[in-house]
């Protein structure tokens, strides 16, 4: 049995490749190494099952890389686990199935299993994309693996309340970004011309959707460039659209063309899950946002402060106007809300709070 702290952390994806574990679990990474504290990462999918999963054809390679995938979790869970003192399940050990491998973790090898999550995991979320997998997602097992873990963190307060349900020992973890090495530049807002932004992925696409008639009609008004940076390009019939596909060497340059960051969403349960990244990258940037007040985004957006709440429309409609026409209130709004996100979503401000994970 292991005698000090030691790290298995269970992930979903490739390392590098996804945005909820890259800013949940790997940018803690470097405080971990200096406090002295090994750890593991261990992902259920390889990059190239990863490359191919959403893209139509390669069926052999997606169900080499999955069964690949069930393979390393058996060996996690039944030898690898027993020289850690700790385990970090990101989103669920494995994507398909019931909780098996979390289930032995944290009853038979009795490990202090930390349960991690940033969406509303436990409600199905069905797409064209994850039809036929969706039937076997077991959204029921969330609530399982919070009662058998020793601490449950959530990315937000709506997250946590559920976790509290089944777990008495909830920590309230925002998704970070590093404001010193990664999001450490600040938009230089100027008066030529206006670039409204929006960056995600293409499960995220359809909220930008329901903006593109509001869009098309500002821009009769008033000329901008609509921004999207995402891994498929959109097809919308909007006269100025520029669309860079996301890569993460170039992601925050790619950002930094954003004069206004949008993030729509619509009010159901879904959304209230969301943990409010995009305005995080955002606002981290210097870059002021309208958002829908759904979730998160209400403690994110400070109405008049950093940026705006938008319900209707016709509200998106007047306050980007608003900032598109005004570089001085972009400048002031972009600024308080780097402040916000320095103080309260930075891995710097979280620092003590992950660590104490593990203690």
């Amino acid at each position: 049995m292991p005698q000090r702290t030691n790290i298995l952390f269970l992930v979903p994806y490739p390392e590098r490749r996804a945005p909820s574990q890259r800013f949940r679990v790997e940018l803690f990474e470097p405080y971990l190494a200096e406090a002295g504290i090994p750890y593991t990462i261990s992902p259920f999918l390889d990059a190239p099952t990863w490359d191919v999963l959403y893209k139509e054809g390669n069926s052999g390679k997606k169900i080499a890389g999955i069964l690949k995938g069930y393979l390393r979790r058996i060996k996690n869970a039944l030898w690898d686990v027993r020289k850690y003192s700790h385990v970090f399940i990101h989103r669920e050990a494995a994507p398909l199935g019931p909780p098996i491998f979390e289930w032995i973790i944290a009853r038979l090898w009795r490990k202090k299993v930390i349960y991690d999550f940033d969406d509303a995991i436990w409600i199905p979320n069905t797409s064209s994309q994850n039809k036929i997998a969706s039937l076997l997602k077991a959204n029921w097992k969330v609530k399982h693996i919070c009662r058998w873990s020793a601490t449950v963190t959530a990315g937000n307060e709506y997250l946590a309340a559920f976790a509290a349900k089944h777990n008495n020992n909830v920590t309230l973890l925002p998704t970070c970004v590093d404001v010193e090495q990664g999001h450490s530049k600040i938009k230089e807002h100027r008066t030529d011309s206006i670039i409204i932004g929006w960056t995600g992925s293409h499960s995220t696409l359809p909220f930008l959707d329901a903006l593109v008639p509001v869009l098309k009609e500002l821009h009769s008004e008033m000329n901008f460039t609509l921004l999207v940076i995402a891994d498929k390009k959109p097809d919308y019939d909007i006269p100025a659209l520029m669309y860079i596909p996301w890569r993460e060497d170039t992601e925050i340059e790619d950002l930094l063309h954003t004069d206004i960051g949008i993030m729509p969403l619509t009010p159901d349960a879904w959304s209230e899950g969301k943990c409010g990244f995009k305005l995080i990258q955002y606002l981290a940037l210097g870059i002021p946002a309208v958002a829908s007040p759904v979730g998160v985004n209400r403690q994110i957006i400070e109405p008049g402060v950093n940026g705006y709440l938008a319900a209707s429309p016709a509200e998106w409609k007047t306050y980007l106007l608003q900032l598109m026409k005004d570089t001085e209130v972009r400048k002031k709004m972009g600024a308080a809300g780097r402040q916000k996100m320095v103080s309260g979503y930075s891995t710097q401000s979280m620092k003590e709070r992950f660590l104490g994970l593990f203690r």
